[in-house]
């Protein structure tokens, strides 16, 4: 099969034959999905509802809950669209496009957690002149970037993709995956290659770098101030920290199941894993947010109490 017009769509190997489970996992993974939309939106609406969270760390929340419901329906509608097919064959441009939604919807995250740690660096560290340095325009500019960079990152690595010519068709994956799709090209040239290792710098290396710094000179800040101010910083920075470490563990295991052997993993667990950053990531946002941090908490009960 060399001619790429033979190969319309691929097939999605790693649903297997799930029998009549499939209407327990499509149960299950409705109702998670709904659970995901229902809380990422609340959040939203509280904080453009309530004039006292409009300041620049809830603002850069509100493009972290946006992306969390991107990320999921870029996911889970074509996944349970799965649980009833029989060939799961997906074809070529949905799968292009769920594969360059979910790329940009990932990269989103860590631009946003980067945004936000620079926040905190400026607060924490720069406490006199926050005001000056996170005003409108330059929240405004932060937020502009959020979304434009990982935009333009994949715009230039997809650019490669859609032209390449498939000898093969079969991806051991539940979703579209960017690097197994590259896999079943006929030939790869180098520079496919080396635009694939250059968005993984410019979207991973370089954000969890700058999180990393953000973080290392917050610290020695924190250990020379005040209790009561140790305890605010720790109050804001904790749940950030949290989404840091959860994206990388989440990152780890999204590629190192499409780049390494793992026939000693069950396909369950497998499975599990490769999709653990796309389930627990965009309902552990709002939960962590929504309740670590006071005003948020305050706000979205109120928000409640005042609907019923």
């Amino acid at each position: 099969m060399e001619n790429s017009t033979e190969v319309v769509s691929f097939v999605l190997a790693a649903y297997g034959h799930i029998g009549e489970l499939k209407y327990l996992y499509f149960s299950l993974m409705l109702l998670w999905y709904l659970s995901v939309l229902t809380v990422n939106t609340v959040l939203i609406i509280v904080i453009y509802v309530d004039k006292k969270l409009h300041e620049p760390m809830y603002i850069l929340l509100y493009n972290l809950f946006a992306n969390q419901i991107g990320a999921s329906t870029a996911l889970y509608p074509l996944v349970m669209s799965q649980m009833f097919s029989d060939t799961h064959e997906v074809t070529l441009p949905w799968c292009f496009l769920q594969t360059y939604y979910l790329y940009i919807c990932a990269s989103v995250e860590l631009c946003s957690l980067v945004a936000m740690a620079y926040d905190r660096y400026v607060a924490i560290c720069c406490p006199l002149y926050y005001n000056v340095i996170m005003n409108t325009r330059q929240v405004g500019t932060l937020s502009v970037l959020v979304w434009m960079y990982p935009f333009i990152n994949s715009v230039f690595s997809f650019s490669f993709v859609v032209p390449l010519k498939f000898c093969g068709n079969v991806i051991d994956k539940v979703f579209c995956d960017h690097y197994l799709i590259i896999k079943l090209a006929c030939s790869v040239s180098v520079l496919n290659q080396v635009s694939d290792l250059l968005y993984a710098f410019s979207t991973i290396v370089i954000p969890f770098s700058l999180i990393l710094i953000s973080y290392m000179k917050i610290l020695p800040v924190c250990l020379n101030t005040s209790e009561e101010n140790r305890q605010k910083a720790v109050t804001t920075c904790t749940p950030q920290i949290v989404s840091v470490s959860s994206l990388f563990i989440g990152l780890i295991f999204h590629f190192s199941d499409s780049r390494f052997d793992v026939a000693l993993v069950s396909d369950k667990v497998r499975i599990f894993l490769s999709l653990f950053l796309l389930i627990c990531q965009p309902m552990g946002t709002p939960i962590m947010y929504g309740y670590k941090l006071p005003k948020i908490r305050q706000s979205w009960k109120r928000f409640l109490f005042d609907i019923k």
